[in-house]
């Protein structure tokens, strides 16, 4: 963990607060849980590297939509809006698996400036084996996404990171923990927790043109009706490509973050 210096004033690191602020968020647990959160991510050098963070704290649907990144109640600020049945807590978010899942509204092919240099991320709280897709988008055959111990597919997961081509870890013993799909150059990872658990060379193809949802697969812009999660996420991201030291970097930054308010696996 990173040394926080805040810690010893009255005054929290100011993205924390203005995120603090624009939630809402008024217990302390939560407060210095975020504050951690942003102070130790800057201090690993990849705050600057995120384009939206979801934290999924406070324990509503006000407060679980919020982009800690840039908390404006706009689209273009990639705040989520959720559809369907969700249900919030102090555990975080979870989808029916029937009609539930969150718009994130960044488009990657708007949003990255080139094709083959992001990431995503969630944490995932439950273990199961479903027919889902976490996180993603796609325009039919070019992905940004994560799916997490495919119940289909032999319970392995994936990664498609602005590609056709995909990246397994297989099988996957269990769906528990961070996952990051992550690309830089034609390095395409999946990292569960601190570890790699699966790489393989491909070129980017093709920046999906359409948002990416949580809970959900947007396809062509509709949410795919046999893909709704309901697995329990903590967290999630989207940024610019990781390098190894750097994903292992952040899993500990968000599994302290997770572990303050008692909700880490």
């Amino acid at each position: 963990m990173i040394i926080n210096p805040y810690v010893f004033g009255a005054a929290f690191d100011p993205d924390a607060q203005a995120f603090i602020t624009a939630a809402g968020i008024t217990d302390n647990t939560q407060k210095t849980a975020i504050n951690t959160l942003v102070v130790d991510m800057k201090g690993y050098g990849i705050w600057t590297k995120m384009k939206a963070i979801y934290p999924f704290v406070g324990g509503t649907a006000t407060t679980h939509k919020w982009n800690l990144k840039d908390p404006r109640d706009l689209d273009a600020a990639f705040r989520i809006a959720f559809a369907g049945g969700f249900t919030h807590d102090s555990n975080g978010i979870q989808g029916n698996g029937v009609n539930g899942y969150g718009d994130t509204f960044f488009n990657p092919n708007t949003q990255f400036s080139v094709i083959d240099n992001a990431h995503l991320s969630v944490y995932s709280r439950l273990n199961q084996s479903q027919t889902d897709v976490d996180f993603g988008s796609t325009n039919g055959s070019d992905v940004f996404a994560l799916t997490i111990r495919r119940a289909d597919l032999s319970n392995n997961t994936y990664t498609f990171v602005n590609s056709s081509n995909f990246t397994a870890y297989t099988p996957d013993p269990n769906s528990l923990g961070l996952y990051i799909g992550n690309r830089i150059g034609t390095a395409q990872k999946l990292f569960k927790n601190s570890s790699l658990v699966a790489n393989s060379t491909n070129a980017a193809t093709v920046r999906p043109n359409f948002t990416i949802f949580i809970a959900g697969y947007n396809v062509g812009g509709l949410p795919n009706s046999g893909l709704y999660s309901n697995k329990q996420y903590a967290f999630a991201s989207i940024g610019d490509g990781l390098t190894d030291t750097e994903a292992g970097n952040f899993y500990t930054a968000v599994q302290n973050f997770n572990t303050t308010l008692t909700r880490n696996v």
